[in-house]
């Protein structure tokens, strides 16, 4: 591979490219499904492919292949100059990347037990088992469990110096119920909807998740669903849970602080940004116990590697600081128009495409209270519970949110459960009625698997770390 990359990028520079990179990409992926009782799924896909990176007349050229041999990447090379030359013609202005010290390393996700190696029969007898539990009760006509893992070898070389290889391992799983009685429809998940729950982790993490312990619960909770009071329309405190407040970060803070939204270059997909380059440093966005970071060195995060996809080591970045913010996501590219070095936030979901700014894991830090003290502290609210739905605006400002479950609080206690719950706000005010954040003990990574972004459509794998927090003064249900 290394002579295969040497090559590669000597082509490049005979032809005058004022810089190169290479990326190799080996994907295998796995994916199983049991709905009522029976596999829905099973599937197994390998692939692999290359693409390149040049620099030339101040322009960018891309072009990528499946066939990983010296003609095709010559072939590629040669598009990819044309690519470049024909975009200079265009431009509004040279390319220009911030500088990173050549690296010469390898990378490789921390795990015990290679999900990969684990029998497929192993596999499925766990997601029958917590199918089977979540099916006793006959209002549950549809029941799901669940699990994906993704193994990806890179491969990445520049004219600059860099050869960097890494295995990153991603694998989760989860479970969900569905119940019907006079039309009437309910769905409860764990240990999140939208296909459970993630981590960079061997298989040891699936079987933490506790799928069979926690099936007869979630089934029971969607039939309770199905006769609980509506969600009430009113202006009061809420407490969210850490998995709806990672989709929150996700939506709010997350997309607004990718660079590339910010210089306009996602306008026509995916929107902009409201967190412009005249906020920084400057702007409020939430009280002064919201800290948030960009962190691609946290343990199990779904966005933790050890270098992104122009080579850049991954590190903590801080992009709120009490309350105001401060940071960004960039690329090299973005960062030298700002004056900095990049935090390592470029990837690309495959071998066929191009890097984009991503989320790494983008975490909300712990606070001090327990979860227990904060609904006991809480005269009158709503304690709102695992996503449902959500909308927001292109500049990320405005935004409602509906989760499967909520209970309504009363005098510091727990009281009736509530469904179809929602609430509404706009970022920077929801952000800014926070006054308390659950303690580390609350504290854990939530992965999304399935962030999309760009043209053509990429969807990537990042991670989010949260425990429940307190906002006053939120909208909730339907406004009228």
């Amino acid at each position: 591979m290394r002579d295969l990359v040497e090559r590669a990028l000597n082509y490049a520079q005979l032809k005058g490219v004022s810089y190169a990179d290479i990326r190799i990409v080996e994907l295998t992926s796995e994916s199983l499904e049991i709905k009522n009782g029976s596999p829905e799924e099973i599937s197994s896909i390998e692939e692999s492919g290359f693409a390149i990176r040049v620099i030339s007349d101040g322009a960018w050229g891309f072009a990528s292949s499946s066939q990983i041999e010296t003609r095709e990447i010559e072939r590629a090379v040669d598009l990819a100059l044309r690519i470049a030359r024909a975009s200079a013609t265009l431009k509004s202005g040279d390319v220009h990347l911030s500088p990173v010290e050549p690296i010469r390393a390898d990378y490789r996700t921390p795990f015990r037990k290679d999900p990969l190696e684990v029998s497929i029969d192993e596999k499925l007898d766990l997601l029958l088992k917590a199918d089977a539990l979540m099916r006793k009760q006959p209002e549950i006509r549809i029941s799901r469990a669940f699990m994906s893992i993704w193994k990806t070898h890179k491969t990445f070389a520049s004219t600059e110096g860099s050869f960097i290889k890494q295995e990153i391992v991603e694998c989760g799983a989860g479970i969900s119920a569905t119940a019907v009685r006079d039309g009437e429809v309910q769905t409860r998940s764990y240990p999140n909807s939208f296909r459970g729950n993630y981590a960079t982790s061997g298989y040891e993490y699936i079987e933490s998740l506790g799928l069979v312990e926690n099936a007869e619960r979630i089934s029971s909770q969607a039939i309770q669903l199905l006769s609980a009071d509506r969600c009430p329309s009113k202006t009061t405190t809420v407490i969210i849970d850490g998995s709806q407040l990672a989709l929150q970060i996700h939506e709010s803070c997350g997309h607004p602080v990718e660079l590339d939204r910010v210089f306009g270059t996602e306008v026509s997909y995916a929107g902009a940004s409201f967190l412009t380059t005249d906020k920084l440093g400057n702007f409020r966005y939430g009280s002064p116990i919201v800290n948030i970071v960009a962190d691609a060195t946290v343990k199990e995060g779904l966005g933790t590697f050890g270098f992104d996809d122009e080579g850049v080591p991954a590190r903590r970045t801080q992009i709120v600081k009490e309350g105001i913010f401060v940071g960004y996501l960039t690329s090299r590219e973005t960062a030298a128009k700002m004056g900095w070095r990049s935090n390592g936030s470029m990837r690309a979901d495959s071998w066929k495409k191009m890097p984009l700014i991503r989320m790494t894991n983008i975490n909300l830090e712990p606070g001090e209270w327990r979860l227990e003290e904060m609904i006991a502290d809480t005269k009158e609210g709503i304690y709102f519970e695992t996503n449902r739905s959500w909308s927001i605006d292109d500049l990320r400002l405005n935004f409602q949110f509906g989760t499967e479950i909520a209970w309504e609080i009363k005098n510091g206690k727990l009281g009736r459960m509530l469904k179809n719950p929602t609430y509404t706000g706009i970022t920077p005010q929801f952000w800014r009625s926070c006054d308390a954040i659950g303690n580390g003990e609350y504290w854990r990574m939530w992965g999304t698997p399935n962030c999309g972004k760009g043209e053509p459509q990429q969807v990537i794998r990042v991670g989010h770390g949260a425990s429940p927090a307190r906002f006053r003064n939120v909208t909730v249900g339907v406004v009228k």
